[in-house]
């Protein structure tokens, strides 16, 4: 399967998830209310940093070893030994603390904490699997199957009046589905390793775990240090914005798990050129969807808001900042995955340093200064500073061209968007059209195709990777584009 296929697989398999996730989000809004939705904010975020003790870089190294093909067998198997004794002991402390875990969330949810962590901690080993085979489609194709069924088990169990419990389990009982059928595809066998297996792991992820670490930083910090400073209710509004920043960023996702086990190949191939070549590609689509996004997003940011309730209207702002974050961090990872790739996790260990320690230190600081909005700020400044990092230390170890022509068209195709958009808002709010979920939807989808028609036009590259990646071939009134 060719590379922009594969992509387009993931993204697919993440655009569909992410649709199931948003309807059951939007449902837990206007059911439950925001401060609801804070305190399930809150345990996820909990359990994403207990599932960073539980990895320790280990799911990271799985991959990378597999992807290599020495003794694939027995690298899964060591690190599924490590990920298991970890969870154990990390469940076992989340119980044994569950009045300090309760006050924080201010509810009754250790159980909960702990059992999502084992499931979440399954989850990663088999995806590491998957994605080690260099079955990335498959992997992704478990985001939809996971969501499908924790959204419906979730609906199920809060109209039956279960509430935040509901929620909780149903997400546990959705995870575990998606578990039991990734680890249906995995084709890797189960073999004893021996002590070399066990630090060769160990070699790779003593270094590698701090990426996981600043993407739980990215993600999750301000949502932690928000918990401890504003009430729930606007945890929930911001980790609705949050999530609709994160829905952007699924291309630039499936564009990084795509070219991982690429990139690692190519690179113990000594294939210096196509490690090059896949660098500039990464860069060059990574921003595809989050850059219309940001600009359509800025346009109609209270008007998406407003579909979850008029109290998350207050989040218009930290919507545009955390698009913005989503942007500047997605152009980082790139590069950060590529380090990663290229086996050199020392140089991405020191990058990820400087990154969550500002992460952290700007959440803290602003948000005690200028409020809530001060998280969003701190979390756009730090991924500026990890990009520049980033890209100044995998530019001394890989010469790769920036594509900023196409960027720059992008730019274009996507402020020209955002203009018609906003012209359309206007005609829409001038004959008195107030059905905020028809005007949001219309717009959204005359805004997408816009982006796409103007990007197809002005860019040859674009059209040429589109061609190339579509299965049959497309009318020849589009091919003729490519001859002009």
């Amino acid at each position: 399967m060719r590379i922009g296929q594969t992509s387009f697989v993931v993204f697919a398999s993440k655009l569909v998830g992410s649709a199931l996730g948003f309807v059951a989000t939007l449902y837990f809004a206007r059911t439950l209310g925001a401060s609801v939705l804070g305190h399930y904010a809150l345990v996820l975020a909990i359990v994403g940093w207990l599932a960073l003790g539980g990895q320790l870089g280990i799911s990271s190294a799985i991959v990378k070893r597999i992807s290599e093909g020495n003794e694939p067998a027995a690298h899964f198997t060591a690190g599924m030994i490590v990920v298991a004794a970890l969870g154990l002991v990390l469940s076992i402390g989340a119980l044994a603390l569950r009045g300090v875990v309760n006050a924080y969330v201010g509810t009754q949810v250790a159980l909960f904490v702990a059992l999502l962590l084992l499931i979440r901690l399954a989850s990663s080993v088999v995806n590491a699997g998957l994605k080690g085979e260099r079955h990335v489609h498959i992997s992704g194709l478990l985001m939809p199957v996971k969501t499908g069924f924790r959204s419906a088990f979730q609906i199920g169990l809060v109209l039956t009046g279960f509430g935040l419990s509901g929620m909780l389990l149903g997400h546990a009982i959705g995870a575990v589905l998606a578990v039991l059928v990734g680890a249906a595809f995995l084709s890797i066998d189960v073999r004893r390793p021996s002590r070399r297996h066990f630090r060769s792991l160990f070699d790779f992820a003593k270094f590698s775990w701090l990426s996981g670490l600043k993407s739980r930083s990215f993600n999750d910090v301000d949502i932690v240090v928000l918990g401890a400073l504003v009430p729930s209710a606007l945890v929930g509004v911001y980790s609705v914005a949050w999530s609709i920043a994160t829905f952007l960023t699924l291309f630039d996702s499936a564009v990084s798990s795509t070219l991982f086990p690429e990139l690692s190949h190519a690179d113990a191939s000594a294939e210096h050129d196509r490690v090059a070549g896949l660098i500039t590609d990464s860069l060059t689509y990574g921003g595809l969807i989050v850059i219309p996004g940001l600009f359509g997003g800025i346009v109609l940011a209270d008007r998406l808001l407003r579909i979850y309730g008029d109290e998350f209207t207050q989040g218009a702002t930290v919507l545009g900042l955390l698009i913005l974050a989503s942007l500047v961090y997605g152009y980082q990872k790139q590069l950060m995955n590529a380090l990663n790739a290229l086996d050199r996790p020392d140089v991405a260990f020191r990058v990820n340093i400087v990154f969550i320690v500002t992460n952290a230190v700007l959440n803290v600081v602003l948000v005690f200064w200028i409020g809530w909005i001060g998280a969003a700020i701190a979390t756009v400044t730090s991924a500026c500073i990890g990009l520049g990092l980033s890209y100044y230390s995998l530019r001394q170890l890989v010469s790769f061209a920036v594509p900023t022509g196409e960027l720059s068209l992008q730019v274009i195709a996507a402020l020209s968007m955002a203009g018609l958009v906003g012209g359309g808002r206007y005609v829409l709010e001038s004959f008195d059209i107030n059905h905020n979920a028809f005007i949001v939807v219309s717009l959204t989808a005359f805004g997408a195709a816009t982006y796409f028609l103007l990007l197809f036009a002005i860019s040859k590259q674009f059209r040429t990777t589109v061609i190339a990646n579509t299965p049959d071939q497309l009318p020849s009134v589009l091919d003729t584009f490519t001859t002009k």
